[in-house]
């Protein structure tokens, strides 16, 4: 079983380790989501002051971090301190993103206003921050992820600020304790900490996000410690001479040793690179393009507020590899080895559990954690990967969250169709619940033409009054009667009741909620003339 914490979240796979702490990807299995933990290292606690002093310090740096309410910052849900004082978790909000060191490669500079577009946007965070008052301490290209939409996402606020790392520069080895690369001038020599500290690192992110490397380099930490006090940094247009010199004049500014020599705030920051962002409606021009599959982070200065993309017609479900390995007609499927066929007994098993607590979500994932595997060793379309698939797409119907359960059931109705042809169960099941989940999307239209469809070919190989006939029905007279239509929805569900007196009985209760939606069809509320009682 997965570690807990509080008895509430579960620890599943690590994604980072670092010198403050490690992250991990877990679960909130009270509001069945996912969440980032942070495992914060503190320094070794020798005494009960120093350990509730700690205490106190955690409590209030997480409590301010919550108030800074921007995009930009991953929401802090809670902040777990166990009474040994040896466990120290902040639950977060799990951002689906790279990190700008996934992005960063001597001799392949970013484009200029890629670079400028992120700096801006941190820039706003900071800002946000600022006002709280929180001064971040310990901004880097690693604590800036950018997210599928574009967004900047700044991390780790407060976390210095608990570990106090701008105070003790170095521990008895020698060892800086901190991020040298990015430290100010003042934090190397234990000063004041001030809003300045952060834009002296916002110059070091944005120098090298345009030059490709660090603003300096050394042999040894203390000697990058030492140029960041006394070094004066290259001009970026010596580096590169495609940077505009408004620009490398922004980040010298930026990287003045004194504090009180840097701009006056974010918000002067954010004026000045304004320049270099793309304004609205503007398409992306000759070498603008950021590294290949990267988010764009100038997508939230050139199109605003927009929608989310449409998903792609006929798409598959996102995660799904490419259908191949499929078993033709007649050909005997690839035999499923035992160790496989346990771990998808425990998935289905485990899933199920989850379901129980209705912990959708994380049924979605488990399902999802043995599908690739499945499909790689038994072909995409198999009969146990389309089944895992299938009760993946149910749980995420069951869940509400109809927009990745749409895809999931187009993709499934067309393998079940090539598989067992277009009329047969398993593929009529599929378009049904695609239709349902359109239902919900607003796509009524749609919906009510793919549920006749399907209805058309159940009529034709099975009774009017079977399961999947009645359910069909049903859902069609009701989508009518939502839509305002009452007198096709009447259509629909006269004969039905009648069908449903007969077989089931009046007293069954699908039969009393088809009279139900009837009498108030009768009442004439959306103008028909009342009809006479059903008898």
């Amino acid at each position: 079983m997965p570690q807990a914490i509080s008895d509430r979240y579960e620890l599943l796979e690590e994604l980072s380790h670092g010198g403050m702490g490690d992250v991990w990807r877990g679960y909130d299995a009270v509001l069945d989501r996912p969440v980032a933990v942070k495992l914060i290292r503190q320094a070794s606690i020798t005494s009960p002051q120093l350990a509730e002093e700690f205490a106190r310090r955690f409590r209030r740096e997480a409590r301010i971090t919550a108030r800074i309410q921007h995009p930009g910052v991953p929401q802090v849900y809670d902040a777990v301190l166990d009474a040994s004082y040896e466990r120290l978790f902040l639950v977060m909000e799990l951002v689906d993103g790279i990190p700008l060191t996934g992005y960063l490669h001597p001799g392949r500079p970013l484009p200029v206003s890629w670079a400028a577009a992120v700096a801006a946007q941190v820039a706003t965070v900071l800002s946000h921050a600022h006002d709280v008052p929180v001064i971040h301490r310990d901004l880097k290209p690693s604590n800036i992820l950018v997210a599928r939409d574009g967004t900047a996402k700044v991390l780790d606020f407060g976390i210095a600020a608990i570990l106090r790392t701008d105070v003790t520069k170095l521990t008895a080895t020698g060892s800086p304790i901190g991020t040298h690369q990015y430290m100010a001038p003042e934090q190397v020599r234990g000063g004041s900490i001030t809003p300045q500290t952060d834009l002296y690192a916002l110059g070091c992110v944005l120098h090298e996000l345009l030059s490709g490397r660090p603003l300096f380099a050394a042999d040894s930490e203390f000697l990058v410690m030492y140029q960041h006090v006394n070094a004066a940094p290259t001009p970026l247009r010596e580096l590169r001479s495609d940077v505009p010199e408004a620009l490398e004049e922004l980040v010298l500014h930026l990287l003045r040793k004194a504090p009180e020599a840097r701009p006056e705030d974010t918000q002067a920051v954010y004026a000045r690179l304004l320049p270099f962002i793309p304004p609205p409606g503007q398409e992306p021009g000759a070498g603008e393009a950021g590294p290949a599959g990267a988010p764009d982070p100038t997508a939230v200065f050139r199109r605003p507020y927009a929608p989310r993309a449409r998903a792609r017609a006929g798409a598959a479900a996102a995660g799904d590899p490419a259908p191949n390995g499929v078993a033709a007609p007649g050909v005997q499927p690839v035999p499923v080895p035992a160790r496989l066929r346990a771990d998808i007994k425990e998935a289905y098993e485990h899933a199920e559990a989850l379901l129980e607590e209705e912990r959708f979500a994380q049924a979605v994932e488990v399902l999802g954690e043995i599908i690739e595997p499945a499909a790689r060793a038994l072909g995409s379309e198999s009969k146990q990967v389309l089944a895992l698939r299938r009760r993946r797409a149910a749980i995420r119907l069951l869940g509400g969250d109809y927009r990745a359960a749409l895809p999931e059931f187009d993709t499934l109705a067309d393998a079940y169709a090539r598989s067992a042809g277009p009329t047969g169960e398993q593929a009529r099941a599929c378009r049904a619940q695609a239709a349902r989940c359109r239902a919900e999307l607003g796509q009524v239209t749609d919906a009510l033409a793919a549920l006749q469809g399907v209805l058309n070919v159940v009529r034709a190989v099975d009774s009017d009054v079977s399961e999947e006939a009645v359910e069909l029905r049903h859902n069609i007279g009701m989508l009518l009667l939502a839509q305002g239509r009452a007198a096709e929805a009447r259509q629909v569900l006269e004969p039905l009741h009648q069908d449903m007196c007969m077989v089931f009985g009046p007293e069954d209760e699908l039969t009393a909620e088809i009279a139900e939606a009837l009498a108030v069809i009768r009442l004439g509320l959306d103008g028909d003339t009342p009809g006479p009682p059903h008898r």
